[in-house]
């Protein structure tokens, strides 16, 4: 029988790319697989999160715009209404965002007027303040408005008040008390990790006493603080997502094993090796680094690294409350169905709904208008304006 062999090419960074013919196969076979887990009662969460982790991730942002709100249990058709001014009104926190928004400006899409991108980053004001309004036991730290901002982008207004609400009691729960103690915590998994798969690189560290603060702002932004390629950030908050909320710290821990080499050519001090790995490149090889970080969660799941984490003994309220989280989001119904039950509404609050969302859309179109135009030119920009509500046979044509 003959042989036939496969040829594929290895990128700089040491991905390998497929051939062409196959990477579309598998991402109209992902999109299909994604149209039916949506449209299943309840919603397939499973095939949504595999189809999260897995290779390229949720592709467009269109699909995460179906798929992210599912990931979180939010029901876009529930969203909260837009903030009023009397968020802003008399919080403690509101000099501290604004400059930290202020600061922020390259995180939006290169080639945005000053003038829209003024625009979003009020609203990203408006959006950290309500949240914390809402909820007085969240703290604000430095960098959740590099978390927000990343939802705000792909999502929109509204709909990013829901998934970073829910994300933040939740996922970010430990990152939001009053002090550090809780994220110190998380940061304390990052080297009993290194100790199961790489105890020499492990004990190197230890003995330049270099610690876990290289990694504090990966951790407390989901790395968008730290990448330029807005691309790579959403890859990898698809990836988290769909993942333990731990699984951040896991990612840090795979970046540091896949650097081992250059680690180990550092002195073996503290300046030193801090100084690396507080640089974190950009092409690094994602798709390979998240594939060993589930592997690593599989392996040596948290509770098997809790003792070593714990310099004190400690609840995290992010690790407690995951189970009935997870419970929570396999329940959750259809767009059809939701969409069905809001129109069973009084006529009042269902004109008062349809507004907003009006309303939202009309900034999404916006949002894709001003992030294409600056790269693509105007042949993309029908691509942007009709591609909100997606279906499956208008995606296999992009591919």
């Amino acid at each position: 029988m003959k042989r036939v062999n496969k040829h594929y090419n290895v990128t700089g960074n040491g991905n390998i790319k497929k051939p062409q013919g196959e990477q579309e196969s598998r991402k109209k076979q992902k999109l299909v697989e994604i149209h039916q887990a949506l449209n299943s009662d309840p919603v397939d969460i499973e095939t949504l999160r595999r189809a999260a982790v897995s290779e390229g991730g949720l592709l467009t942002d269109e699909i995460r715009r179906k798929v992210w709100p599912k990931l979180l249990s939010v029901n876009v058709y529930d969203l909260p209404a837009k903030p009023g001014k009397d968020a802003r009104q008399d919080h403690k926190d509101f000099n501290q965002v604004v400059l930290d928004v202020r600061r922020s400006m390259r995180r939006f899409p290169k080639g945005m007027r000053d003038d829209q991108r003024g625009v979003l980053q009020e609203q990203l004001i408006d959006i950290i303040l309500f949240i914390l309004k809402r909820n007085p036991q969240l703290h604000y730290y430095q960098g959740y408005h590099d978390i927000v901002v990343t939802f705000l982008l792909v999502v929109g207004e509204r709909m990013a008040i829901a998934m970073v609400e829910t994300l933040s009691t939740h996922h970010l729960r430990d990152f939001m008390d009053p002090t550090m103690d809780s994220t110190k915590h998380i940061l304390n998994y990052l080297m009993p990790i290194l100790e199961q798969v790489d105890p020499e690189l492990h004990d190197f560290m230890q003995r330049a006493e270099v610690g876990t603060i290289f990694a504090l702002s990966w951790l407390i932004t989901w790395y968008g603080h730290v990448l330029s390629d807005f691309r790579h950030v959403l890859r990898l908050y698809d990836f988290f997502l769909a993942s333990h909320p731990l699984m951040a710290i896991y990612f840090a821990a795979v970046i540091v094993l896949h650097r081992e080499k250059e680690v180990k050519r550092c002195d073996c001090d503290m300046p030193s090796i801090h100084q690396l790995l507080s640089q974190i490149p950009q092409n690094l090889p994602y798709e390979e680094l998240i594939s060993r970080a589930e592997e690593l969660l599989k392996h040596y799941p948290p509770t098997l690294l809790e003792k070593r984490a714990a310099i004190q003994p400690r609840k995290s309220l992010t690790i407690s409350s995951f189970q009935d989280f997870q419970r929570a989001r396999q329940q959750q119904r259809p767009d059809a169905v939701l969409r069905r039950q809001l129109q069973e509404r009084p006529p009042a609050e269902l004109a008062a709904v349809e507004d907003a969302a009006a309303a939202e859309t009309s900034h999404l179109v916006k949002m894709a208008v001003w992030g294409i135009s600056a790269t693509l030119g105007a042949a993309a920009l029908a691509v942007a304006q009709t591609a909100l509500e997606w279906a499956p046979e208008f995606l296999l044509q992009l591919f």
